[in-house]
């Protein structure tokens, strides 16, 4: 197969392949010829279109045509602009799908905390409350991996210890303040540490005592606060003092037997091209939907690259709460854009229209295919914390690095992060790659645990699915997925306002 028509609505074919001037597409009605070479990824039209049509893919507009195009010409950003302009009226039209999909009552091997929450990882983390001690962090770390390596006889298990530095904690006002000390306070109590040493400078805004108090009822065997200028004497002394205490706590940790149920599953794309909404997406979503059918959540986020598809999302809420909730999300983030005077249109990366996506529409309808068909079960702010099972919406920003902290600090024990230009990132959870196109998969094996690609080669998606599925639960059981194995992780918070 040359090329695909997605939709049988479409006005444009995708390429499978680099296709040459002069091949053929089989239309409906007539055979269309290329009238220039086409990459793989990019959009054939089939039909021609006078300057303002507006151009279908997915079995919606994704733009229209910005002048005279005849059919089998190229479609991509010089000729294709975006429909988006500011802020809308919706109304809402529910329409909820029933997941005919079985519960299959599996398991997983996690780590059930003492609040009933639970990890896929047990680590040591130390969680800066201010940027201004992320050398002091740093150095724990690596002071205390040593002292292990040193002590720990060969073959017994050890944790993986991690600093989590950022730049905020001081110097914000109002939301972006408390926006940090949310996403910090996530941190802290997520499931996947055993083991968390709060670090304070103390003279931050982000005071240690009001920062603890924002934990709940907080177990004090597993967090410990420590103030440096309070401490008489040597810092780091009195740092490795407390790893040390909940290193002993954490190590005890076993794996046990725990319901899918309980897995939370962030879902992102990054360096996505025109193969993200055929392959790799749709994948994602079919997981989706089965996990949501397992009792299981998952949590869409990158509000920005909703823009185009909103309807879609608005549609599928279970109450008109939720469809109220949602058009706050977008327009709230459309005004966001607004108020700093760009359009809201102006998305695409240069690596996304060499992929093969022309606009936001074209972007975001190929994205949100991640969620799935599941209704729309709950929405988030950005930092909340995850409340209902099933799907959820979150407010995040389309920034890889802002939008999968977001996504973990949420609660998701794991993000879903799918590419097709690829990318070594990840975030301070399991952060699994998976490619829309078998090139990235065998150029990057490093980078990529997974490959959707197959199914442009053969492969149904229900096969595919079903090696999916068996790779998420391996990896929520303790497979280190390759961002892991790299050593890559790291944390961005989201910021909006004034710095002092």
């Amino acid at each position: 197969m040359n090329y695909i028509k997605i939709n049988p609505a479409d006005s444009v074919v995708v390429c499978l392949r680099d296709m040459k001037k002069g091949e053929t597409i089989q239309n409906e009605e007539n055979i269309i010829t290329l009238l220039q070479d086409v990459p793989a990824g990019h959009k054939v039209l089939l039909h021609d279109a006078p300057a303002g049509t507006d151009i279908i893919k997915y079995g919606y507009p994704i733009g229209h045509a910005s002048q005279n195009l005849k059919a089998g010409a190229w479609v991509n950003e010089h000729n294709l602009k975006t429909n988006l302009s500011g802020t809308l009226h919706y109304q809402y039209n529910p329409t909820i799908e029933t997941l005919n999909i079985p519960n299959e009552h599996r398991t997983f091997k996690g780590y059930r905390r003492a609040n009933g929450e639970v990890g896929t990882r047990n680590e040591l983390w130390i969680v800066p409350t201010v940027g201004c001690v992320n050398g002091i962090a740093e150095k724990l770390v690596a002071l205390f991996q040593q002292e292990l390596q040193q002590h720990t006889p060969a073959g017994s298990p050890q944790l993986q210890i991690r600093a989590w530095h950022h730049n905020y904690g001081c110097s914000q006002l109002s939301g972006d303040h408390e926006n940090t000390r949310k996403v910090l306070r996530n941190l802290v109590i997520h499931p996947n540490a055993g083991g968390v040493l709060v670090l304070s400078l103390g003279c931050e805004n982000n005071q240690p005592e009001a920062f603890m108090n924002m934990l709940g009822n907080y177990n004090r065997n597993r967090i410990k606060l420590l103030v440096t200028q309070r401490v008489e004497g040597d810092e780091i002394q009195e740092g490795l003092k407390l790893l040390r205490e909940l290193y002993e706590q954490a190590i005890q940790d076993r794996r046990t037997d725990v319901p899918l149920s309980e897995l939370r599953i962030g879902l992102k794309c990054g360096g996505s091209d025109g193969f993200s909404g055929i392959t790799a997406n749709p994948l994602v979503g079919a997981f989706s939907d089965w996990l949501v059918a397992q009792g299981g959540t998952t949590i869409l986020t990158e509000v920005p690259e909703m823009f185009g598809a909103e309807t879609i999302l608005m549609n599928r809420c279970l109450t008109p709460q939720l469809f109220n909730q949602t058009v706050n999300l977008i327009n709230n983030f459309k005004e966001y854009f607004l108020a700093h005077g760009e359009p809201v249109g102006e998305n695409p990366s240069p690596g996304n229209k060499a992929g093969g996506i022309s606009t936001l529409e074209d972007k975001a309808l190929g994205c949100t295919q991640k969620c799935g068909r599941a209704p729309v079960s709950g929405v988030l702010e950005y930092a909340d914390r995850l409340q209902a099972r099933g799907l959820n919406l979150l407010s995040a920003p389309g920034n890889d690095l802002v939008a999968a902290t977001a996504l973990a600090a949420a609660g998701c024990q794991m993000v879903l992060f799918t590419t097709g230009r690829g990318t070594p990132f990840g975030t301070f959870v399991p952060t699994m790659k998976i490619a829309t196109n078998s090139r990235l998969f065998n150029s990057k094996p490093h980078w990529i645990d997974f490959n959707a690609g197959e199914l442009t080669e053969g492969t149904a998606m229900n096969s595919l699915l079903r090696r999916f599925i068996n790779f998420v639960v391996d990896v929520a059981s303790g497979r280190l997925v390759q961002n892991e194995q790299n050593g890559y992780a790291e944390i961005a918070i989201f910021k909006n306002g004034v710095t002092l």
